[in-house]
């Protein structure tokens, strides 16, 4: 993917903290910011590659659903062998589906790749071997996430995976604030300072709500996903797989 600028959005006092939206300074410096900000995603976007190859399957659909600037979408796309596919990518951010666009064009390969502006949840999935939800669902309105998963489930054909990423909360309060410090360590070794990640955390308050494990893992169970199970952790952000 081509080289971002540096993220330093919230490296500056602010008066006012706006809440935080994927929006052109934001995908401008995506790249920067999420590679320093969630601890594994490199390794989780080339697994996604990995099992793109072996679950998508002749003549279906694969969904990146919020794919922001297509990391998912072009591991996906480079590593398919299947034949007659088609990747389909949804954001809501026109600021991330026009660069999404410019990187796919740039990134050429055999599977053909479609990228639409849209609310996720209203996309009708059909005939879908596969389906990804990166670091999404956490940004969707709580009560409206159930419906969401059922609506991937519905979409999927039966052997169908769904790769679900998430910044997870635990239920253990003291365990919950262990994780938190160890994350922003994590940042603050990729230079992030004291003040943007407080900047960020404000801004992140009303438009992230993280949920636990059991519920996700409950969700998945309610929409009818047959074999769920994590597949990576490091500190409060984790992916795991469901099959249909």
């Amino acid at each position: 993917m081509p080289r971002s600028n540096t993220d330093v959005i919230f490296s500056n006092k602010q008066s006012k903290i706006k809440d935080f939206a994927f929006d052109a300074q934001v995908a401008e410096v995506f790249p920067d910011m999420i590679s320093r900000s969630v601890p594994g995603y490199a390794t989780i976007i080339d697994t996604i590659g990995q099992l793109s190859q072996h679950y998508v399957s002749e003549g279906s659909n694969v969904y990146d659903l919020g794919c922001s600037l297509g990391a998912a979408t072009l591991a996906m796309r480079q590593a398919i062998t299947a034949k007659q596919c088609k990747i389909i990518g949804v954001d809501n951010s026109t600021a991330m589906v026009e660069r999404c666009q410019r990187h796919v064009n740039a990134f050429k390969g055999d599977t053909p790749v479609e990228i639409i502006e849209d609310n996720i949840l209203n996309v009708e999935m059909n005939n879908a071997s596969m389906a990804v939800l990166n670091f999404t669902l956490q940004f969707i309105e709580p009560d409206l996430r159930q419906t969401m998963i059922n609506n991937v489930a519905q979409g999927l054909n039966t052997g169908g995976i769904l790769v679900l990423s998430e910044k997870i909360s635990s239920t253990d309060d003291v365990c919950d604030d262990l994780l938190i410090d160890l994350h922003h360590n994590f940042k603050r070794a990729n230079g992030y300072s004291d003040l943007e990640i407080a900047q960020k955390r404000t801004a992140l308050e009303n438009v992230m709500r993280t949920d636990d494990l059991p519920t996700h893992i409950s969700r998945l169970e309610t929409a009818g996903f047959t074999h769920i199970s994590p597949w990576f952790q490091c500190f409060n952000f984790f992916s795991l797989v469901a099959i249909k």
